[in-house]
């Protein structure tokens, strides 16, 4: 198995996909930050093998779902 995370993709959303949340940066001035001011780059080089979904909201804060099935039919 190749599974990323759960298995099931961003798009499947809560109770399917894998998900991180609540999350900050510690910046140099030792200080907990919001990253939506922020919002890093992410990418997937195979969409149709994992990929990922950044979100943002109040009971959340920034969060973002990832994950996939790896290796399937249209997975090369």
């Amino acid at each position: 198995m190749t599974n990323m995370g759960s298995g099931g993709f961003a798009s499947e959303g809560y109770e399917r996909a894998s998900y991180f949340r609540k999350l900050k940066i510690y910046d140099e001035c030792n200080t907990w930050k919001p990253i939506h001011d922020h919002v890093p780059e992410y990418f997937t080089t195979q969409e149709s093998c994992y990929n990922i979904r950044y979100a943002y909201e109040t009971d959340w804060g920034d969060y973002f779902f990832y994950g996939g099935p790896g290796r399937n039919l249209y997975c090369t």
